[in-house]
């Protein structure tokens, strides 16, 4: 074990985890090996203690002697209690050593100094570990993936769902095909069901796709109602409601912020172009 491990971090474990519990033996002046009537103490903590999980094992002198045999002393302390509790009890593997050496006399009765500190939880406050700790989870970033516009794709004329799926990489834009609302809704209407079955079809072939539904519309300056995004939820409830496990299907709306044309447009067909669900491929 490495000497005087992360102490300023054991000092703001101390402070946060309030839930944290605290055990002290004492050694005999000069020594590292525990007498008989600390070491009978130490043995019934251990036994009453089994589920327990230690967190840090501090060790401290007194300031009789050099301050370089001082730290040597207090790391030899806790190196015995860490051989007592090692293979016995659970020890978090990134903070278990501390060595203060005379840092660690606080008190005015040199015997009080001459201890070690096992800081630990009771195993009822286990699942609260980190955050009786004050550790914030890491987050994990996703990966960024850059879109690939369908056109860029080349695929072949008159290629299938299941076809462009097949050529597709992670990112590649797919439009869905005659995907209609009611107006200013986002309630499919009954001549999209060919699109959206076939879409089921293909995901259920292919059980390891994972997509993103992309929902757009057209004819205004901005989604006020959301509803590019309430469009893609729609869908996605209905591929749900067709057996397709929800976790491979993520939303979004973007509104009018990524026109095939400029708004306003100036014909049908341009604002049907822009009125859109698109899906990305994240993973096949």
């Amino acid at each position: 074990m490495k000497k005087v491990l992360f102490y300023s971090v054991f000092l703001m474990f101390f402070q946060i985890g309030r839930a944290q519990e605290k055990f002290v033996v004492y050694f005999d002046n000069n020594k590292y090996d525990l007498n008989k009537v600390e070491q009978a103490k130490f043995d019934k903590w251990i036994a009453a203690n089994k589920t327990s999980k230690i967190l840090s094992i501090t060790g401290s002198t007194d300031e009789v002697g050099s301050n370089g045999f001082n730290d040597t002393l207090s790391q030899k302390r806790v190196n015995t209690i860490y051989a007592l509790v090692n293979g016995k009890l659970k020890i978090r593997k990134d903070f278990k050593s501390i060595s203060l050496g005379e840092k660690g006399a606080t008190s005015a009765n040199k015997a009080e100094n001459r201890k070690a500190i096992i800081h630990y939880l009771f195993e009822k406050d286990l699942a609260r570990e980190e955050e009786i700790l004050g550790i914030t989870p890491k987050v994990v970033q996703e990966e960024e993936i850059i879109p690939i516009e369908e056109e860029r794709m080349h695929f072949p004329e008159g290629a299938t769902l299941q076809d462009k799926i097949e050529l597709s990489t992670k990112g590649t834009l797919i439009r869905l095909n005659n995907i209609n609302f009611h107006i200013n809704t986002f309630a499919v209407m009954a001549n999209s069901k060919p699109s959206i079955s076939e879409l089921v079809r293909v995901l259920d072939k292919y059980p390891k796709i994972k997509i993103e539904i992309q929902g757009h519309i057209c004819c205004v300056d901005k989604d006020v109602k959301n509803l590019s995004l309430d469009r893609a939820k729609q869908i996605k409830r209905i591929l749900v409601y067709e057996g397709i496990n929800e976790r491979r299907i993520k939303v979004r709306g973007f509104g009018v912020s990524k026109p095939k044309f400029p708004i306003s447009e100036k014909t049908e067909f341009e604002a049907a172009q822009n009125r859109r669900v698109e899906i990305m491929i994240l993973d096949k």
